[in-house]
């Protein structure tokens, strides 16, 4: 029986960002999936910030748009905030977690119906990435890679593909460098609000789509 069956609650999806390598765009990523998945109708959807440092609050408070909605959260209290926002009706929660190897850390992972790694295409991002892998394999959790800060085209970033489909899936969509990302949370806003019709939006609309389509696969399996 599910967590969610044992619980009856309602539906709703968990998404959990995790890496053990600061920089690698897990806060970055975090607030364009969930405006993301806000736009595409995937709604009502929650941000919860773990990570001390605060960067999901910070820009959640710069920001003018009542949407996604924003919780403030500890490692400790994330099981019980997740239950909140179950109970208060949201289809998706995505989950920013902090940059370290802990018990919190891998019982919040246990909480995911999947995993979403980002990763630069550098050699210490890929040596660092083997710790967040552990992690996730221990909790039995389903996890996909995705590419962030990537140079099309270049040859470290095919490289970085190839490395890390090793150890598991790796997104198709991958996010280019570029300097919309920090130009848009000046207000609290994301490239799609910035600029539609940007490469970046693109790419931030087509990863939603892909990992969309992984929570889906992942909640039928559980179903199974």
């Amino acid at each position: 029986m599910s967590h969610r069956q044992q619980c009856g609650a309602a539906f709703m999806r968990v998404l959990v960002l995790a890496s053990q390598k600061g920089g690698a765009g897990k806060t970055t990523l975090s607030r364009h999936l969930a405006v993301e998945a806000e736009r595409a109708g995937a709604g009502p959807v929650v941000l919860l910030d773990a990570d001390p440092q605060g960067g999901l609050a910070a820009w959640w408070n710069r920001r003018r748009a009542d949407t996604p909605v924003f919780f403030s959260s500890t490692l400790a209290e994330l099981p019980r905030r997740i239950e909140q926002a179950r109970a208060g009706g949201f289809a998706l929660a995505v989950i920013d977690t902090p940059p370290q190897v802990t018990s919190l850390i891998r019982a919040v992972v246990q909480l995911a119906d999947l995993v979403l790694i980002p990763t630069r295409p550098s050699p210490d991002d890929l040596d660092a990435v083997g710790r967040t892998i552990d992690i996730v394999e221990e909790a039995g959790r389903p996890m996909v890679f995705v590419i962030n800060g990537a140079t099309r085209n270049a040859r470290i970033t095919g490289q970085a593909a190839i490395a890390l489909s090793q150890s598991g899936t790796v997104a198709k969509p991958m996010i280019g460098q570029s300097v919309a990302f920090p130009t848009s949370s000046i207000d609290g806003r994301v490239v799609g609000e910035l600029d539609a019709n940007s490469n970046p939006a693109k790419e931030i609309a087509e990863l939603w789509t892909y990992v969309e389509t992984r929570l889906r696969k992942a909640a039928r399996a559980e179903a199974a």
